[in-house]
């Protein structure tokens, strides 16, 4: 950006009042400086009820979502902010609906060939009478990131066979809960920017869990999770990830950056890779995986959350033209 240019006005909302808003904020403030660094104007906002109103007030040319979890992933936003006539990064309405919703891109994802664990919604009561699956079963909330509320129920699991209901647990908390086959195996994840001629994978990226697995706590407690980046996969595991991840991110139509998670059973090659979720909304925190692969893959943090904004300008600029 030109220092002799009026600066863009660039609207980081963070927080808000998600299970994830203290990693929104975290994320936000590194967007924040950042974008300062490059030489943009930036208004932080954590965002509450007001928010329509405090951006009217900043008037932004464009707006940094780094929200994470309703009402910032799932479209909610989105709209607000269409209907504002304002640019902002990441996905849009459609996408992130879609995408939010597990059982959603499960439908959206799997015409193109996508492998992804079967599984079905069931009712929290339904689960104090009988397993919705042969252990081990995975319960999931379906409208959550960051794995909140994710649940691995198997033989010795202290909950009770069937559950019960005074056990600690998701069923506590939500009406439903899609539960998916347990596979065991390796965790991995794949990175998609967008950078103006295409979408590109970032790589590939392995999380080592000593106890448990990647929930919540492991992805934002330093020195919970070991990162292998790049992972130490065959060739071939590493380029379906790749494949897999391009794939979701344009079928979702997303825009941006997006993350898509695996796990893969490496005792059946390529046919144990399967496409957990995809992330419209990754985090942006010194723990996150999207900057750490755009590091691997040559793209520093100020350069990274550039192109982000720069995409946005690029969308609301073509949306604007085929609307016009």
């Amino acid at each position: 950006m030109s220092k002799s240019a009026t600066p863009i006005h660039v609207a980081v909302l963070m927080g808000g009042w998600a299970n994830e808003r203290e990693v929104s904020l975290m994320s936000g403030h590194g967007v924040a400086d950042a974008l300062e660094m490059k030489g943009y104007r930036v208004t932080s906002i954590d965002m509450g009820r007001d928010v329509a109103a405090r951006l009217a007030e900043a008037k932004p040319d464009v707006v940094f979502n780094a929200l994470h979890g309703v009402p910032g992933e799932d479209g909610s936003v989105q709209g607000m902010l269409d209907l504002m006539g304002l640019p902002y990064t990441h996905s849009g309405l459609a996408t992130s609906v879609i995408a939010i919703d597990k059982q959603l891109t499960k439908q959206a994802l799997a015409p193109h060939g996508i492998p992804m664990p079967g599984g079905r919604i069931v009712p929290s009561e339904e689960l104090f009478e009988r397993d919705p699956l042969p252990r081990p079963y995975v319960l999931k909330p379906v409208n959550e990131g960051s794995s909140v509320g994710v649940a691995i129920v198997t033989e010795d699991s202290n909950v009770g066979n069937p559950i019960a209901r005074e056990a600690a647990g998701p069923w506590q908390e939500f009406a439903e809960l899609l539960a998916e086959p347990f596979i065991k195996g390796r965790e991995l994840t794949t990175a998609v920017i967008d950078t103006g001629e295409g979408p590109r994978a970032l790589g590939v990226t392995e999380l080592i869990i000593e106890h448990g697995f990647y929930d919540y706590e492991h992805k934002y407690t330093e020195g919970r999770t070991q990162h292998v980046c790049p992972a130490k996969v065959p060739p071939e595991i590493a380029a379906l990830c790749e494949e897999y991840a391009i794939k979701a991110h344009q079928a979702l139509g997303c825009n941006g950056t997006s993350r898509t998670d695996y796990r893969w059973d490496d005792e059946l090659g390529e046919e144990g890779l399967f496409v957990l979720e995809t992330n419209t909304q990754p985090g942006m925190t010194p723990l996150s995986l999207v900057p750490e692969q755009a590091r691997h893959a040559g793209i520093d943090y100020a350069e990274l959350v550039d192109l982000l904004v720069k995409d946005a300008l690029r969308v609301h600029a073509e949306k604007e033209a085929s609307n016009g």
